[in-house]
């Protein structure tokens, strides 16, 4: 293996006496940075790509230090190795020999870059490693490597599916129509486990061949993990002849599982009466299946799907009761703790006890709402926040947002194995002058304390580890730090130009059965004594989302956003005081403000006009999105097709781009919406398309079209699809999002007009340079 683990790295690795480390390092001050580069090669966006000296210097740039980080990114060259890594032996350091090491050819030993101490190779890779051969951890190119371990297995992935059958038949037999596709899409060894509920939950036998046998569980008891266990016959737990029960491989099961939602029929017990709700008992639901996966599978590559069609209001966590006279609650009536508003902490509490229950086994909690009313998402959210499980909300399970979207979680690669990563660990190591604050993200705490985890704590705070119950390749966590040196008085502030070290390790269950580590190891340079080129090493659009998602875990509201902004223009603007005509941005910092233009007016931040489940779903998704998916969300892209301009060009979200002769495509991640002017809508109702001579306004009309159904493609959840006109119904899409620089008059003709109490970006960025250069 010795030989093996040197031809993986290649045999013709640059080095030499005078290289010291065989990592990259940052441009020098005052040369141009190009800050998206680390996220092809690492799956990494920093907000400061140079970091301040001190934790003052920390506290005068305003913005936060932190990064995005994509785990499961699929990075340029990454590297794929079937050995153990080799890891620092000092103390607990723990830390993985990566391109930053510096090797002492001579002595075969390497010095650590976090803990600063030394360790020998493994006796296999001393026979090989010379400064022209070196293993594949050391070469630059591999500052991101993945090890399979070897003599490492795991149980292949178990989904445990939890149907809601309350539902009218139509949009039961859409839900059954789609648990139907994904059972033909899933890896044939995969093992899945079937649970309804309704007023009483049932959990599916799925070995019987005869008669369909379910075992019941009451709706409105509380049940727990051992409970569920005695009832459903097991032993110690653990997969035995009485777990197979219930779970197995679709193999096995497809035909059985596939008749038996063939024959399912809706819950009417009790009598459903018109006045009234039906009964509902997700919380024992979700319980019970829980109690399935970890008295069968813990720790396993497992998660439990929730498909629900409505509130639960029956048992624990129930959110509303059963009379139609009494409205679920909206933001108001939680704010003045109304009477509906009672059964809302009782039901967080609940969910809750469940998210811990799953963070304990690493599992996730998926959540699929299709309902033209509030199902609880807002008190259920703690469960995929906690687990990493995902949540889609839409109005019917006959909407492509659900069907698309819940084919899409099966997926699978070129080699046959599901595109997600299961019961994930993921660890930070810093260099001595950094501590970690925290991070936001589908995570949950570990707990694991050591000497670089910060006093301050951000999301999930106070521990340098983390588990992530399921991640897929764009799940995206964002880590907070902040400085070691100079945070006390008198404290000694890092020496300008040293490099500062991160690492992350992520060890994950592939569904190939194999267990995985990627490790990614990054080097930034501390700034100079003024900071005079740091603002060279940022990035806007990683600063943007990790304020996004700061506010968002925080809770804060718009003027938080606001004086923020103030005092991070205050700091970076050129110009002279009381004199707003002088002040300038450098193209590095520009569009920072525009972005908090558009958030501090976004459901991330406002709560009129949406339900608390809306909130919590919006919010939801941008805690775990990529930056570009979150950039999206924040300020959605706004494309005009045009016969003169040819391309597709961007074009401002303002009502200026509302022009009658032109086609805007909308995407604001949730939806993506084709919205045509007022002349070329009237051309398409005169039928112009559909003869040989306007090919032409053909070809306009399905250029958008062509670029939406890409966008479709490629995103989960999947958006609502929307096409609109001027004065059209659903313009509201596109009106409700874009600036309104002209504002429309009640009493005017004009259909692209905007009717708004909303400041526009333009008077909002002159009141800002006002408030920023005043004395």
């Amino acid at each position: 293996r010795a030989g093996t683990a040197s031809r993986r790295g290649g045999d013709c690795a640059p080095g030499g006496e005078g290289r010291s480390r065989s990592g990259r390092h940052p441009p020098r001050a005052g040369m141009a940075m190009d800050v998206r580069s680390g996220e092809s090669i690492n799956g990494l966006r920093m907000s400061w790509n140079i970091w301040p000296g001190s934790q003052a210097d920390a506290n005068r740039i305003v913005v936060p230090m932190g990064c995005l980080y994509t785990p499961l990114k699929a990075t340029d060259a990454l590297q794929l190795v079937e050995y153990e890594p080799v890891l620092c032996k000092a103390g607990n350091c723990g830390a993985v020999l990566n391109p930053f090491c510096f090797v002492d050819f001579r002595s075969i030993v390497w010095t650590c870059p976090f803990c600063l101490q030394r360790s020998t190779f493994p006796v296999h890779y001393n026979e090989h490693i010379t400064e022209t051969n070196l293993p594949a951890e050391l070469l630059p190119v591999c500052s991101t490597i993945e090890y399979i371990l070897p003599q490492s297995t795991c149980h292949p992935p178990v989904f445990v599916l939890v149907l809601d059958i309350a539902v009218i038949e139509e949009e039961l037999e859409q839900a059954k129509d789609s648990l139907q596709q994904s059972l033909a899409m899933m890896p044939q060894n995969a093992l899945v486990g079937f649970v309804t509920f309704g007023a009483n939950c049932f959990v599916h036998e799925l070995s019987a061949t005869g008669l369909p046998h379910s075992y019941a569980f009451r709706g409105t008891k509380e049940y727990t993990a051992k409970q569920v266990s005695y009832q459903l016959g097991f032993g110690q737990g653990g997969p035995g002849p009485a777990s197979a029960r219930f779970l197995m491989a679709v193999a096995e099961c497809e035909f059985t599982l596939n008749s038996l939602l063939d024959d399912l029929a809706r819950d009417l017990w009790p009598s459903l009466a018109s006045d009234r709700r039906p009964s509902r008992c997700t919380g024992v639901a979700l319980s019970v299946a829980l109690g399935l996966a970890e008295a069968t599978y813990p720790q396993s590559s497992a998660r439990v799907t929730i498909v629900v069609g409505g509130p639960c209001n029956t048992g624990p966590g129930m959110v509303v009761g059963e009379e139609l006279a009494e409205t679920i609650r909206s933001h108001l009536d939680l704010q003045k703790d109304k009477p509906n508003a009672r059964y809302s902490k009782p039901a967080a509490k609940f969910y809750a006890d469940l998210a811990a229950r799953a963070v304990a086994n690493g599992f996730a909690i998926d959540i699929y709402a299709c309902s033209l009313d509030q199902v609880g998402l807002h008190e259920m959210k703690i469960m995929p926040d906690k687990t990493g499980g995902y949540m889609v909300m839409t109005d019917s399970f006959s909407m492509g947002v659900f069907k698309e979207s819940f084919r899409k979680m099966f997926d699978c690669d070129e080699a046959g194995y599901l595109q997600l990563g299961f019961n994930a660990k993921v660890e930070v190591f810093t260099s001595s002058e950094i501590k970690v604050s925290g991070a936001i993200g589908g995570m949950a705490s570990l707990g694991k304390k050591k000497a670089t985890v910060a006093e301050t704590e951000v999301g999930e705070g106070g521990t340098s580890q983390w588990i992530v119950g399921a991640m897929d390749k764009k799940t995206t966590l964002a880590f907070f730090f902040e400085i070691a040196g100079g945070a006390q008085p008198g404290a000694a502030a890092v020496a300008p130009g040293k490099q500062g070290y991160l690492q992350f390790q992520t060890a994950y269950l592939h569904p190939s059965g194999r267990r995985r580590l990627r490790v990614t190891t990054v080097s930034h340079r501390f700034t100079n004594v003024g900071m005079t080129d740091i603002t060279t090493g940022f990035d806007q659009e990683a600063a943007a989302v990790l304020t996004a998602r700061y506010v968002v875990c925080k809770g804060e509201k718009q003027e938080w956003v606001d004086r923020m902004l103030i005092r991070f223009v205050s700091k970076f603007a050129d110009y002279r005081k009381d004199d707003p005509s002088s002040f300038k941005l450098t193209p590095e910092l520009a569009r920072f403000p525009q972005f908090m233009y558009h958030l501090r007016r976004s459901h991330f931040v406002q709560t009129f006009g949406t339900s608390p489940d809306e909130t919590a779903y919006y919010r939801t998704i941008i805690l775990r999105e990529n930056t570009l998916n979150s950039i999206v969300m924040i300020q959605p892209a706004l494309l005009q097709y045009s016969f003169d301009e040819g391309p597709p060009v961007p074009v401002m979200l303002d009502t200026c781009s509302l022009k009658p002769d032109v086609i805007l495509l909308m995407d604001d991640f949730f939806h993506v919406v084709i919205w045509r002017g007022e002349k070329i809508q009237g051309w398409y109702d005169s039928g112009y398309q559909e003869h040989e001579e306007y090919a032409g306004f053909k070809a306009l009309l399905q250029a958008p079209a062509l670029d939406a159904k890409q966008i479709l493609a490629d995103r989960f959840p999947v958006p609502k699809f929307v096409q609109t006109n001027a004065g059209g119904s659903q313009a509201r899409f596109v009106t409700s999002k874009v600036s309104a620089s002209t504002k429309g008059d009640i009493a005017g003709a004009d259909a692209t007009a905007v009717i708004t109490d909303d400041v526009s970006l333009k008077a909002f960025m002159e009141h800002l340079i006002k408030l920023a250069v005043k004395s």
